[in-house]
């Protein structure tokens, strides 16, 4: 890689418009070259069979990165302006104040295929992550689902995203995709219509998934979830569509990561049994899909067949962290929960970063 930067020099004097780009945006993309073949030696090590990478012309290359240098935040005329170096000074409009302790190390420019433009900025933050507690209070497991998103042991059931039509708008406009000549601008318009869709789509999901996720990571001291191979459950014949839509590695991802920056216990633990096991006595018992009542046939308990997995879940995480429990553990027979859940509609998720969210409930 090294070599290769050492020749950049050689090869603006060979390729003219390479002087109009900012040196270290031309080190980034020799960097990120390096890091996609040492991918694709991976898969191969692995016994994957894979290809080789394919030449992008410069019309199709839709984002670059500026790194360490070459750009800065402005203000000019009351207006943010992102300044980058041989380029232009743009009007941004950020989403989100930059702390003043930040220090700024790199800005990646990308084009979406909707047409528009985003800046990512990449902050240094002189922050520690508070310590995670010795003694836990708030605990709580959680089981995911299709029907019902989330449903925690402490009875409150997240209803899933209604996402309908929107998928229903994005039939429509892909339907008069289809009819469009390819290669025509009414074409290329269309196409830009069929990714706002998309667009669209991801970004209320993520919405939903950042606000539950941020809920649970604040409101806790531990967060028990099933450790779900989530691209192996896609290879199953029925439903994958809506599994897929469920994003679930996306929602444990981002509660993972938000746990660690409240200062949460984050405990995943196996999956296999947490449906069929009884939360008051362990004894397994088989149940079809469509029975969404668990009734053991040994002690006799009955439960919401949701809740008896997020209370297992929650077993199985406390076992695996080696702390105290503040709070007395009780048995489930003894909290008599199930009766008390509450069902909660996507659309009321605690919105991220909402003042009553700014510290730990009391």
């Amino acid at each position: 890689m090294s070599s290769l930067r050492s020749e950049l020099p050689d090869l603006k004097k060979w390729w003219d418009e390479l002087s109009d780009v900012y040196s270290r945006t031309l080190q980034v993309v020799v960097e990120r070259l390096f890091d996609n073949l040492k991918g694709l030696s991976k898969l191969k090590e692995n016994g994957y069979g894979v290809g080789h990478l394919k030449w992008k012309p410069p019309r199709e290359f839709r984002s670059f990165t500026y790194s360490q240098s070459g750009f800065k935040l402005d203000k000019k005329g009351g207006q943010t302006v992102l300044s980058l170096s041989k380029l232009a000074d743009i009007p941004i409009r950020l989403h989100r104040a930059i702390p003043d302790n930040a220090n700024l190390r790199q800005v990646t420019l990308k084009k979406e295929p909707t047409g528009k433009w985003f800046a990512t900025f990449g902050v240094e933050v002189d922050r520690e992550p508070p310590e995670k507690p010795d003694e836990l209070t708030d605990v709580v497991g959680i089981d995911v689902g299709i029907l019902k998103y989330a449903h925690d042991t402490d009875g409150i059931v997240v209803d899933s995203l209604d996402l309908s039509d929107e998928r229903e708008r994005l039939e429509r406009e892909q339907r008069k995709l289809s009819r469009k000549e390819y290669g025509s601008n009414n074409y290329e318009k269309q196409c830009r219509r069929v990714a706002e869709c998309h667009a669209n789509l991801r970004r209320k999901r993520r919405d939903f998934l950042h606000k539950l996720s941020n809920y649970y990571a604040r409101e806790y001291d531990l967060v028990a979830v099933e450790d779900l191979n989530v691209a192996g459950m896609m290879q199953f014949d029925s439903n994958s569509r809506n599994r897929a839509s469920s994003a679930w590695r996306t929602f444990l991802r981002m509660l993972e990561y938000k746990c660690e920056r409240e200062g949460t216990h984050y405990v995943p633990v196996n999956p296999r049994g947490t449906t069929e096991e009884c939360a008051a006595c362990g004894v397994s018992s088989d149940k079809p899909l469509w029975v969404r009542e668990h009734s053991c046939p040994s002690c006799g308990f009955t439960a919401d067949r949701d809740w008896n997995a997020a209370y297992n879940i929650l077993v199985r995480g406390l076992k695996k962290v080696d702390i105290g429990v503040g709070c007395s553990e009780s048995t489930p027979v003894e909290t008599a929960l199930p009766t008390g859940t509450t069902s909660v509609p996507a659309k009321c998720v605690v919105e991220a970063g909402s003042p009553v969210l700014t510290a730990r409930s009391a």
